[in-house]
């Protein structure tokens, strides 16, 4: 059978495919958007209001700049933020965080249809099939109630997802013969790097098994070609290893565009360390730091606390992170593990083509990278400090469930393959269209399951934050009515929301970031220090939670208190009048 030509592969009849999924996935993203911002919910996650105003701070703060990004958190997605957050308005309601992450939505589901396409035509014959899988994963990824509420939301689930789809979209383009296509995944590579540290572990994989294709004999590097280069060795010149004229400027060409694989993926890794390195005088400050993950695992375990399940083995981690991405995708029991066995079902059905060239020339092995969270969820939750809790386990609550819908990439391809795999080998009409429709039934069903009880994501949030954003709220009622252009002595890090709330500008405020981080352990020439020493000769007012550096600093200065409040399973808030 002919393999598609590049007239086809870029025939108007595939553009418009393209743009019509862009434009579906557009007005589901902004629909949506609108009904959770009109139903105040885009605003419940605590990370999503610290990635608002990390973003406002590099603009917004007495000591602006880059260093505002902090340390734990890559900084892509708060730079994104940025220009959507300069207005205030955008900032107070928290709808130039989501900006972002709409717009990654929208790329996420036109690169889960374009990788399952270029994966799976690989002739013209199966060209309507491949059209149908990618429609097929493009809907089930589009359509997930729980990554739908996490793109209307600053959140960076649906960044990092976006990155990670069109990275393994490229190289399997690459695979297919095309170099140019390594660099642009290297740089899908760099953003998700610096989106989330599973890019880096997707990054060492990726770059890893290309190093390995191209010093193995016989492999896929052997046949690349750059587009309007014309290089391309001929079946001699592969059998002899490239010794012809054309055959060695391939090879160089292709070292050429292998290396710059590796630098351009290495580089947002190599870029944060340094970051790291020089500001916090530790590369790794992001890793062992007193706010990163071990570090906080180590603070609740000496207060008496339990560590998280998982923590020491892997299994059981793994066994937590499989079930949050189940949840991610269905409620009922049974449904769940029919989308683990569909799965496990689509990635064998993969092989078998794949292996045994069934139909042609596929290329399928490259989308077992959409595998990589499986692992490295496993890693983080065993021995990273990454606790994951679900409310049919152990502690029966919701934290970090979400993080479950880093496996909805695998889920969506790995039922178009099984769909594909349906349509080239049931030769029976009828039987094909009923195990068809039966796949799509399965997915409705499941996805009508998730809305009826509310997408887990949503109800984590809702369950975490209620009573923290209770205490905002009537924080920021307060913080409204103090005088204008007066400066604000508080401690951001766990209720800067009552502060957008109120629409403070943060430049009125001197907080935790306004010091100099390289000045280690402390930096007493500080504004941040110098106001916590002297409160009332650098602030009109402070505002002070049980516990927190400010309320130890003004405790016992007898300062005028203005307002005490308290809220159930939130620390007291002192508001004082400095001077």
């Amino acid at each position: 059978m002919p393999k598609l030509t590049k007239h086809e592969a870029t025939s108007p009849k595939w553009d418009s495919q393209i743009s019509l999924m862009a434009w579906l996935a557009t007005c589901v993203s902004v629909l949506s958007f609108l009904f959770y911002f009109q139903r105040d919910e885009i605003l419940l996650y605590g990370d999503a209001i610290a990635h608002i105003n990390i973003a406002r701070r590099v603009l917004d703060s007495k000591t602006p700049g880059l260093l505002q990004l902090g340390t734990v958190w890559l900084p892509l997605p708060h730079l994104l933020m940025i220009p959507f957050l300069i207005s205030m308005k955008m900032w107070r309601t928290g709808a130039g965080g989501s900006i972002p992450s709409m717009a990654a939505y929208v790329f996420g589901v036109v690169g889960i249809f374009r990788l399952t396409r270029s994966a799976l035509s690989a002739e013209a014959a199966t060209y309507r099939v491949a059209s149908l899988a990618a429609w097929f994963a493009a809907a089930i990824y589009a359509a997930n109630p729980n990554l739908i509420y996490m793109q209307s939301t600053a959140m960076g689930e649906s960044v990092y997802l976006a990155f990670f789809i069109w990275a393994v979209a490229y190289f399997t383009d690459a695979v297919r013969g095309d170099a140019k296509a390594l660099t642009k995944s290297a740089l899908c590579l760099a953003g998700a790097c610096l989106t989330r540290y599973d890019g880096w572990f997707l990054a060492a994989a990726m770059v890893g098994v290309a190093m390995l294709e191209a010093f193995r004999s016989g492999s896929w590097f052997q046949r690349l070609s750059v587009d309007g280069g014309g290089i391309r060795p001929n079946k001699s010149q592969r059998i002899q290893g490239g010794t012809g004229q054309k055959g060695k400027q391939g090879v160089s060409t292709v070292r050429t565009q292998l290396i710059k694989f590796v630098l351009v993926a290495a580089a947002a890794p190599a870029l944060w360390l340094a970051y790291n390195g020089i500001v916090y005088r530790n590369p790794l400050e992001f890793e062992n730091g007193p706010y990163s993950a071990k570090a906080i695992e180590r603070r609740t375990q000496s207060a008496g606390n339990p560590g998280h399940p998982g923590s020491g083995s892997l299994a059981v981690s793994e066994l937590y992170f499989l079930k949050a991405a189940q949840n991610n995708v269905a409620e009922k029991l049974w449904l769940q593990r029919g989308w683990i066995l569909l799965l496990l079902v689509g990635v064998i059905a993969g092989l078998i083509l794949w292996r045994h060239q069934i139909v042609g020339t596929l290329t399928l092995w490259p989308l077992l990278f959409l595998l990589v969270p499986v692992p490295f969820y496993g890693l983080s939750v065993a021995y990273g400090g990454v606790p994951i809790f679900i409310p049919q386990w152990w502690p029966f609550t919701h934290y970090n469930a979400r993080y479950g819908l880093q496996l909805l990439p695998a889920f969506s391809i790995g039922l178009a393959v099984l769909l594909y795999a349906i349509f080239r080998s049931i030769r029976e009409t009828r039987l094909r269209v009923a195990s068809a429709l039966a796949l799509v039934a399965f997915v409705v069903a499941s996805y009508t399951s998730i809305w009826r009880s509310g997408p887990i994501s949503l109800r984590e949030a809702q369950v975490n934050m209620r009573t923290r954003h209770q205490l905002e709220r009537e924080l920021a009622v307060w913080l409204e009515h103090l005088p204008g252009n007066t400066t604000v002595l508080m401690y951001l890090g766990d209720h800067v929301g009552a502060v957008q709330q109120s629409g403070i500008p943060l430049s009125r405020t001197i907080n935790e970031g306004n010091h100099r981080v390289w000045k280690q352990p402390t930096d007493p020439e500080g504004l941040w220090e110098r106001a916590l020493a002297n409160p009332s000769q650098y602030a009109d007012y402070v505002l002070a939670f049980e516990g927190d550096p400010v309320w130890k600093a003004v405790h016992d200065l007898k300062l005028q208190e203005i307002v005490d409040i308290h809220v159930s399973g939130q620390a007291r808030a002192v508001l004082y009048r400095a001077r």
